[in-house]
């Protein structure tokens, strides 16, 4: 998915066991999507922290980590670290690649074709996409000061 694209409606579930929806979300403004690979590695533990830790100058902003890791997993994950953000689990992986950002292909003798990309989307309360930045480096992070700015464009 691409800047100006409609952004794909779904449904996915919280670690409260609830479902959201993203046009319901973004029927109360701007949503910032986080995909990121894996709890409890370095990079995204760093990344949900940075943002998570600075949540208002993401605003108004909602902002959700999502993952292909099973709720259970990001509901500790988010636990250890105190996260303030949201996350959404994508367990089978069908959200991700929605967007674009799952990976496809396996690399080594590690499976990861049921992996998010780590990636960043910025959607506007008429679901499309304000920012886009998909990363296939999983040890990159995405420019967050660049996606504040989208954020205070569109706010």
């Amino acid at each position: 998915m691409t800047k100006g694209q409609k952004a794909p409606d779904f449904t996915l579930f919280n670690t409260r066991k609830r479902p959201v929806t993203l046009s319901d979300a973004c029927a109360k403004g701007p949503v910032l999507l986080l995909f990121y690979p894996a709890a409890f590695t370095g990079v995204c533990t760093n990344e949900l922290n940075m943002v998570s830790n600075d949540l208002d100058a993401y605003a108004p902003a909602q902002v959700f980590g999502v993952s292909t890791d099973t709720l259970f997993t990001q509901a500790e994950f988010a636990k250890a670290n105190a996260f303030k953000i949201e996350q959404l689990s994508d367990h089978d992986g069908e959200v991700s690649a929605a967007f674009g950002a799952k990976y496809d292909a396996n690399f080594g003798p590690m499976k990861y074709d049921r992996i998010a990309k780590r990636s960043a989307f910025l959607i506007d309360r008429d679901g499309v996409i304000q920012y886009a930045e998909v990363l296939e480096n999983p040890g990159n992070l995405p420019d967050l000061e660049a996606i504040r700015v989208a954020i205070s464009e569109i706010a």
